[in-house]
């Protein structure tokens, strides 16, 4: 089945993140992956500045309308893409329903700064049986999917202990790794605020904070968004030592090996085993699941039931650190 697809908002991760860049070096806006996957249809896009409404009309040959209603005037897709920025989620959700129901609907990370709103995003799509999942599309990708294998195989034993590096806030950046922790490790249990940290943009915190999952312990520290990026897990195991670097782009897992230095020690494997991922095409991955998802088969993207779970525990966190 082909899917008739638009995208609500043509900021960066809706269409900005590749526009210079050659399609063989990377997919990542949903205006790119759309566009290139056999399963979809990109019938056109929303968004209110008329720069960026051009610049999709000429780099993808659909139309780009300034509001919701009229595109769904014109179009009746059956998945929309919300890319629009986070304080207008719910309000970009609820126009939609006033004017179609359409089989999914795959929204940008958070679902919300506001979890009543978020609540309601996820019982609007219940109630009218559309399938809700968010883009964090980490969970999409094969090196993440492998680690997930073998933590469930014990090949990664438990219990595991790690450490994750963030920055440019807890909700909007951390909410990442936090949902794909929750992928690997099983839900929230607990948390315990070693410092509470500051606000990003007087909005979002940035506290550092241990955090319990069912399967282990990992604590997330933040770094300083405005002197340089960085986002990293490290995750040790009685088995091994998981490296994720380069916000997923370089994973790399060493397993257990004899120290040949002393006898009877036993250190990690000086060349670690690279895991394959495919970061460049982190979009086209997303979609490659998302078909499955239409197809009521398996998948591994966040629902929306799911992602509400991700930013429930978080926000339980941010309240520990407001006390």
């Amino acid at each position: 089945m082909l899917y008739k697809s638009v995208i609500i908002g043509l900021g960066q991760i809706g269409m900005g993140y590749d526009l210079a860049l050659n399609l063989e070096e990377a997919v990542y806006s949903h205006a790119r992956a759309f566009s290139l996957h056999p399963s979809f249809d990109l019938i056109g896009a929303v968004d209110p500045i008329r720069m960026k409404r051009d610049l999709f009309t000429k780099n993808y040959s659909q139309p780009a309308y300034l509001n919701i209603a009229s595109l769904l005037q014109v179009h009746k897709p059956n998945v929309l893409v919300i890319a629009s920025p986070t304080d207008n989620h719910n309000l970009a959700l609820q126009e939609i329903l006033v004017h179609l129901k359409p089989k999914a609907i795959l929204c940008e990370k958070p679902l919300s700064y506001n979890l009543e709103q978020a609540r309601e995003m996820v019982n609007l799509c219940e109630r009218a049986g559309i399938k809700l999942f968010v883009n964090y599309m980490r969970r999409a990708d094969p090196g993440v999917i492998e680690i997930k294998k073998r933590i469930e195989s014990g090949q990664i034993a438990l219990p595991i202990k790690g450490v994750v590096w963030y920055s440019k806030g807890f909700i909007h950046n951390g909410s990442h790794f936090f949902n794909l922790l929750e992928f690997w490790l099983g839900s929230f249990v607990k948390a315990k605020i070693l410092n509470p940290g500051r606000l990003w943009n007087e909005k979002d915190p940035e506290p550092d904070v241990e955090v319990e999952f069912e399967k282990g312990k990992v604590v997330f520290m933040v770094v300083w968004e405005e002197s340089y990026s960085y986002y990293t897990i490290e995750l040790l195991s009685p088995s091994g030592r998981l490296s994720y670097e380069q916000e997923g782009g370089s994973i790399a897992w060493q397993s257990i090996q004899e120290d040949l230095k002393f006898s009877g020690y036993k250190i990690l494997q000086t060349k670690p085993e690279l895991i394959k991922n495919d970061m460049n095409r982190y979009q086209l991955n997303v979609l490659n699941q998302l078909v499955n998802a239409l197809e009521s088969k398996a998948h591994t993207l966040s629902t929306g039931k799911e992602s509400l779970e991700t930013l429930e525990a978080m926000y339980s966190i941010i309240n520990k650190r407001e006390l």
